[in-house]
């Protein structure tokens, strides 16, 4: 069963239960984990944790039980015997130190390789072929997904290191001390209305449901916390990335004079995530009173509950202080869900938006399911082959004007159309990242290269930028000079080592010169263009024409364009039409 399928299943296995998001999304999580490259070191680290907190609570064990001896020794004012508990002490102590740095570095490594898990494999589905891309057009999930790939996974993995270990040591110190707290409490004959009642272990009974009512309140109260701190985590996402678009274009605004206006685009931002904070404070200030009462009464509640069975003569002062001692280790481990309501309800929103960031990354392939698709098929033919192709848009069907479309080996063809006929989308069906519509498209055997629009310059060397997407290790120095020498780039040549943002180092027109000289280093037998052309300077768009025939004879050339790139270069062009009364692709893809 693939894991698509198990999604499926999973998602009607889960429909019966109450909440079957958690179910299904703490699943999806762990299989990410249980699949990773990292599962042995996070086996053996939750094994590591387990042996490290089981021993730390016998040690606490032990320490409790310390307190009979030892106060019993300064209740009969035996000197020696307070001498010896103090060297038990520090036996018991100093095994508690060393394991608790054992825990806290254990604690560290899970926090790392937990995030380390299930960032990698974020980045392999968001990185899939296609998925990125098709994920931007995806409505509000395809937002900023740095934010959920970055800080959501670190977050996520972290709340779930902290908060499953506490959940564990709160289970092994209840087993441990609720055996204790029974035994202390099971001949306690306590008056009741001019009776002596027996109640079997009532000091247990007692912490049961003082934590119990607790742990209730607060789930009331703190439960709207996960949509509070859901919508936090995207006005959040929203504010940074606005942030970075102004720094990111900073020149355009300067010289625009938009200072004034970015401003109050940002108070905007800002204002939302105020307005959510609000909300948070409010909700976090309810669960404190919750919270914080009850951390309050529990420093007199164990001695309250132990009072009348020493007052009875059934327990001595050291007897009384470990039976509060066992109470208040009981308590607290039944009192972990109302220490932890915030943070619950915290790691409830975070997972809720890692695990459908990354559900929507898997169900990116079958997008629109119910719309028809382009048969793509490559390497197949000599030729490229378009047979009533039919692509489709929010805006319409995009058409040629030629049912079947040849072309061969060296030919140059210009498919032209108007503003907004779909020429970038039929690119996008090119590139097989837009497969909604009709027909078919036979690529050809050989080498394809694809030049967007929008040029894209990596960070890194000149020479890196100039190779991608292959390792500039796979050409030569003089291959890198002759494709700059190209398109009279030769000023660039010194550069080729130079580590810049070379994005903002050139001008527009060198960026788009720049993904045009790839085609001269990487020397494709086939070339598809959209509406790059024309972005060329009218000198340097001759130059590249010019040196694309003599340098690339047996290359075809096809560009998605209008007839103004056309030139004398093209020797055929079929026209590209947008049917806007026919079928279209809803929004957001």
């Amino acid at each position: 069963m693939n894991e698509q399928e198990e999604r499926e299943k999973q998602k009607v296995g889960d429909a019966t239960i109450v909440e079957p998001g958690l179910i299904s999304q703490f699943r999806a999580m762990a299989h990410v984990l249980l699949v990773s490259p990292q599962r042995s070191a996070i086996v053996w680290l939750s094994l590591g944790l387990v042996v490290v907190v089981g021993a730390t609570a016998y040690a606490q064990i032990e320490l409790n039980a310390w307190n009979q001896p030892f106060y019993d020794a300064i209740n009969r004012k035996d000197l020696s015997g307070v001498g010896r508990q103090l060297g038990v002490y520090g036996i018991i102590a100093g095994a508690l130190l060393v394991l608790n740095v054992a825990q806290a570095w254990l604690n560290q490594m899970m926090k790392l390789k937990l995030r380390e898990g299930l960032t990698r494999d974020l980045f392999a589905h968001w990185l899939a072929p296609k998925r990125a891309f098709m994920l931007s057009s995806a409505g509000e999930i395809g937002v900023n997904p740095d934010q959920r790939i970055h800080e959501d996974a670190r977050h996520l993995s972290e709340l779930s290191t902290d908060l499953g270990i506490g959940l564990f040591q709160a289970l092994l110190l209840f087993v441990s001390f609720a055996g204790v707290l029974w035994t202390l409490s099971e001949n306690v004959i306590l008056p009741f209305d001019g009776k002596d009642v027996v109640i079997p272990g009532y000091m247990f009974w007692s912490a049961l449901l003082y934590a119990g009512i607790a742990s209730l309140i607060s789930w009331r109260v703190g439960r709207p916390l996960v949509r509070i701190n859901a919508e936090r985590y995207a006005r959040e996402s929203d504010l940074r990335f606005a942030l970075v678009d102004v720094n990111e274009h900073s020149e355009a605004i300067a010289v625009y004079r938009g200072e004034a206006r970015e401003e109050a685009k940002l108070q905007s931002e800002f204002e939302r995530l105020l307005a959510v904070v609000r909300k948070l404070v409010s909700a976090t200030t309810r669960l404190t009173w919750v919270t914080a009462g009850y951390g309050w009464f529990t420093i007199i509640a164990p001695i309250l509950v132990a009072t009348p069975a020493y007052f009875g003569g059934n327990l001595t002062f050291g007897g009384l202080l470990m039976a509060a001692g066992a109470f208040t280790q009981v308590q607290q481990s039944l009192r972990w869900f109302v220490d932890n309501a915030g943070p619950i309800a915290d790691w409830r929103a975070t997972l809720t938006r890692v695990a459908a960031f990354r559900e929507a990354l898997l169900d990116m392939d079958g997008v629109q399911r119910g719309i028809g698709r382009i048969a793509l098929e490559s390497g197949a033919e000599e030729t490229l082959v378009l047979d009533n192709v039919k692509v489709l848009s929010p805006a319409g069907a995009s058409v040629l004007s030629e049912a079947h479309v040849d072309i061969a080996p060296g030919q140059h063809v210009l498919i032209a159309g108007a503003p907004g006929c779909g020429k970038t989308s039929l690119f996008r069906a090119f590139a097989g990242v837009w497969p909604w519509g009709a027909g078919q498209i036979s690529l050809p055997l050989g080498s394809i290269s694809y030049v967007p629009k929008r040029p894209y310059i990596p960070d890194g060397s000149l020479r890196d930028a100039l190779g991608y997407p292959d390792p500039s290790s796979k050409y030569s120095n003089q291959e890198f000079i002759s494709a700059l020498e190209q398109l009279g780039l030769t000023q660039l040549v010194p550069s080729l080592d130079v580590v810049a943002r070379w994005d903002h180092e050139l001008t527009a027109p060198e960026q788009q010169a720049l993904a045009f000289a790839r085609l001269f280093l990487h020397k494709p037998r086939w070339v598809i263009i959209d509406a790059a052309l024309e972005t060329l300077a009218p000198e340097a768009r001759r130059t590249f024409m010019a040196n694309f025939q003599k340098e690339l004879p047996d290359s075809a050339l096809i560009s998605i364009s209008d007839v103004s790139a056309m030139g004398d270069f093209f020797r055929r062009v079929v026209n590209l039409k947008l049917d806007v009364s026919g079928q279209r692709l809803a929004r957001p893809i």
